[in-house]
């Protein structure tokens, strides 16, 4: 069983072009996988994070490395996105040269 893992962005729009609620979803969403610093302060992983696209919709970004490193962790997002109807957009990864 060969899967093909990818980096992919959750944007938080439905199918239906319905815009996902609550406003802070991306937020919520990258909080449950950010961990406390030596400095007490919380830091978002850097394989899942919040962002926003061009049209103004809230993102989250979640690069394959976080399969590598648990693999509940980056199903359970694609799961996320799945049960709440949100568009996934795949990111190809550049070659390096």
């Amino acid at each position: 069983m060969n899967q093909d893992i990818k980096s992919f962005v959750i944007v938080g729009v439905t199918s239906a072009g319905k815009r996902f609620r609550p406003s802070d979803w991306a937020d919520r969403l990258c909080g449950i996988m950010s961990a406390f610093g030596s400095d007490h302060r919380m830091k978002y992983s850097p394989f899942v994070r919040p962002g926003s696209n061009e049209k103004g919709d809230k993102t989250v970004f979640v690069n394959a490395r976080l399969y590598e490193i648990e693999p509940l962790a980056y199903k359970f997002l694609q799961n996320f996105a799945a049960d709440n109807d949100l568009q996934l957009e795949i990111v190809e990864q550049k070659k390096s040269a």
